[in-house]
C-alpha cells in the first residue's frame, strides 16, 4: 500500500467515525436533556406522592436516562479519539507522499484545519467537560472530510517556488491551529445564541429542541467562547505578522493589498472588534456573538470564495 492510498483510506475511516461520534454525541444531548425533565418533574411530585399506587421510587424506570447519556458519551469519546488518530495518520502519510508538510492547497488545509478543530477540542475536553460540542466539532469534521474527499482532494504535487520556504511551516501552521480554535469558538457562539434565545422564550421553544436543555447557560458558553478567541486572536495577529514577513522574502514587499491579504486583515479586525466589545460594557452578550460569527465567516470566505474566485498571489491556494 502506498502512501497515496493509505492517507485516503486513513481519512475515509475517519470521517464515518467522526460521523458516528456525531450521532453518538447528539445522542447524548438528547438523552441529558431527558435526565434534566425527569428530574424536574420528579422534583413537582409531592414527597410521599405515589404513581399509579406505587411509591415514587418503585415507580422510577429500571434504566434511567442518566445510564443513557453515559452510554452515548462512551461511545462518542472512544470513535472521536480512534478518529482523530486516523486523521492523524492520513495527514503523516499525506505528509510523506507529498515529500512537506501538508497545508499546501485548499485539500491539505481542509484536512489539516479539520483535524486541529477535533484536537482543540479533545485537549480542552481533558481539562473541563464540553462534551455538548462534540456533535457540532465532529459534525464539522465530518463535512470538511467529506468535501476535502470528494471536491478539493487533489494529487500530490511539487511545491510553487513561493512555497518553497520555512515560512510555509510557520506561517501556515499557525493558520491551521487558528481555524481549528476559531472553529471550536465558533460552535459554542452559536450554541450560546440558540441557547438565549430558549431563555428569552422567543425561539428555539418547542420538544424538538428541547436538547438545549443540555447545554450550559448562554453567559457560561460566552465565557468559554472568549477564551478561545482570544488565544486565536493572539495566534492569528502573528499569522498575519508571519505572512507579512514571508511576503516581504517572497515578492520583496511586506503588504500588497493581495485579496488574500486583505481578508486576512479583514478577519483580524472583526475578532479584534469582538474582543473590544466583549470587554466593553453594553456589548457583551448577544450583540458581541454576532462579531464573533462575522470573523468565523469571514474566515471561511478567505478560505473558499477568495481562494477560489480571486485572482492574486496566492492563487495557488485555490488548486
Amino acid at each position: 500500500m502506498n502512501p497515496t492510498d493509505l492517507s485516503v483510506m486513513a481519512l475515509g475511516g475517519a470521517t464515518v467515525l467522526y460521523a458516528i461520534a456525531m450521532v453518538a454525541y447528539a445522542i447524548r444531548l438528547a438523552r441529558v436533556a431527558d435526565d434534566k425533565v425527569a428530574a424536574r418533574a420528579a422534583v413537582a411530585v409531592p414527597a410521599g406522592g405515589a404513581a399509579d399506587g406505587l411509591p415514587v421510587e418503585a415507580a422510577a424506570p429500571a434504566s434511567s436516562p442518566g445510564a443513557k447519556a453515559a452510554k452515548a458519551a462512551g461511545i462518542a469519546r472512544s470513535t472521536t479519539l480512534v478518529g482523530a488518530a486516523l486523521h492523524a495518520v492520513g495527514l503523516a502519510a499525506r505528509g510523506i507522499d507529498a515529500g512537506h508538510v501538508p497545508w499546501s492547497n485548499m485539500y491539505e488545509y481542509t484536512i489539516s484545519g479539520s483535524f486541529f478543530a477535533v484536537l482543540v477540542f479533545l485537549i480542552v475536553q481533558r481539562r473541563r467537560d464540553i462534551a455538548f460540542l462534540g456533535a457540532g466539532v465532529t459534525g464539522f469534521a465530518t463535512v470538511a472530510l467529506g468535501l476535502a474527499l470528494t471536491v478539493l482532494y487533489k494529487d500530490v504535487d511539487t511545491l510553487p517556488p513561493a512555497l518553497q520556504s520555512y515560512w510555509l511551516v510557520i506561517h501556515v501552521s499557525i493558520a491551521t491551529i487558528v481555524t481549528g480554535i476559531f472553529a471550536v469558538s465558533f460552535i459554542a457562539t452559536a450554541l450560546q445564541l440558540m441557547r438565549d434565545s430558549r431563555d428569552r422564550g422567543t425561539r428555539w421553544t418547542g420538544d424538538r429542541v428541547r436538547w438545549l436543555d443540555a447545554v450550559p447557560s448562554a453567559p457560561a458558553l460566552e465565557a468559554l467562547s472568549f477564551r478561545l478567541n482570544a488565544v486565536g486572536f493572539v495566534l492569528w495577529t502573528f499569522t498575519v505578522m508571519a505572512g507579512a514577513i514571508w511576503a516581504e522574502h517572497a515578492w520583496g514587499r511586506y503588504w500588497g493589498w493581495d485579496p488574500k491579504e486583505v481578508w486576512s486583515f479583514v478577519i483580524w479586525v472583526l475578532y479584534a472588534a469582538y474582543l473590544h466589545a466583549r470587554t466593553t460594557q453594553g456589548w457583551a452578550g448577544r450583540r458581541s456573538a454576532w462579531l464573533a460569527i462575522a470573523g468565523f465567516a469571514a474566515l471561511i470566505a478567505n478560505f473558499t470564495v477568495v481562494n477560489l474566485f480571486f485572482q492574486g498571489l496566492h492563487t495557488y491556494a485555490g488548486s
